[in-house]
């Protein structure tokens, strides 16, 4: 079972190597790895931002629209089989 890292992980790891590459004492290979490993990281972050801006913006919209809806609970109450 693959480990899902979390935004926020993956957030401080693309700081890390901000820092990393920030420093003078970083070699040129080392350099470009970091830099390949920091494009991939904010690319996922970026997706991941889009996402969840999209679920927000739909979940608004859904709320707006249940709110003026009535609850059904003759539905609800029907919905397990009884």
């Amino acid at each position: 079972m693959a480990t899902k890292i979390t935004f926020e992980k993956q957030l401080s790891r693309l700081e890390e190597i901000v820092s990393k590459l920030e420093e003078e004492q970083t070699d040129l290979d080392a350099s470009v790895k970091l830099f390949e490993e920091g494009v991939l990281l904010s690319k996922e972050l970026s997706q991941k931002l889009e996402t969840v801006k999209f679920k927000v913006e739909e979940l608004k919209k859904k709320g707006s629209e249940l709110l003026t809806e009535p609850f059904d609970t003759e539905l609800a109450e029907g919905s397990d089989g009884n």
